[in-house]
């Protein structure tokens, strides 16, 4: 994942909006959307399926996690290690955010992973886990909007800038809206001037190139307690991939 949109408790029927983009090579297999745990909870999301992770997890409870990869520019992945995609897995078999954020630091090993950030958000919080480092570090944001890319939270990137330059004050808006407005976000292809860099098109929210681009791209709405989350995602770049409605109870794609 390379990006990850949050809009938390912005009011009482609001609690969580996400958005999320997935950049990946493009011919790294990969099932859409799936049937991730069965139950106790039941989650879906997609599915890697060359390291049999996943980019997103969501259960029916209204947690949502995701993470971005610390890139790995010089040494590459470490194919020693374990799956990252394990982990938003992990923190969406928990009832809450909170629990799931306690039961990764009480079994994961952050050297056993290639480094990455993990976010984490259910009706009530929002986390951010660091698992660059030898033990992992939790952060707990407050109510509003945050954006995540393939740094470390909170340092500078014009590519942050720029959505939440897209998505403006979100606060008053209805939820459809809201979650209109950040699928256009993660549509948006302007490339913000950072110097030199190795893929000058991932700089953008929506990337294409010829051996990497946006293969997914997802919406999630949590509403009232006790009803599962919404999701729309494309199986592809959102600017020109119809959203499909992600099913609870079947393989989808």
């Amino acid at each position: 994942m390379c990006l990850l949109v949050f809009a938390t408790r912005l009011r009482p029927d609001l609690p969580l909006v996400v958005g999320a983009n997935r950049d990946e090579l493009i011919d790294r297999p990969a099932v859409p959307m799936d049937v991730l745990r069965a139950e106790d909870p039941l989650v879906v999301g997609g599915r890697d399926l060359l390291a049999g992770g996943t980019w997103m997890a969501v259960n029916e409870h209204g947690v949502v996690a995701g993470l971005t990869n610390r890139p790995l520019v010089d040494e590459g992945r470490d194919p020693t290690r374990r799956s990252r995609g394990e982990l938003p897995l992990l923190l969406a078999s928990s009832t809450s955010a909170a629990a799931g954020v306690e039961a990764l630091r009480s079994t994961v090993r952050p050297g056993d992973y290639n480094p990455a950030w993990l976010a984490v958000a259910d009706r009530e919080a929002l986390f951010n886990v660091d698992l660059t480092g030898e033990e992992a570090t939790v952060t707990e944001h407050p109510p509003g909007l945050h954006v995540f890319e393939n740094r470390p939270p909170g340092t500078p990137s014009l590519k942050v800038d720029r959505v939440r330059a897209l998505l403006g004050p979100v606060e008053d808006l209805p939820g459809d809206e809201v979650a209109a407005r950040i699928a256009a976000a993660l549509a948006d292809h302007e490339v913000p001037d950072e110097g030199e860099v190795r893929l000058p098109a991932a700089r953008a929210a929506c990337v294409h190139s010829d051996v990497f681009a946006t293969r997914w791209s997802g919406v999630v709405v949590v509403g009232p307690v006790g009803v599962r989350p919404t999701i729309r995602y494309a199986a592809g770049t959102p600017c020109d991939t119809p959203a499909e409605l992600a099913s609870w109870t079947a393989v989808v794609g």
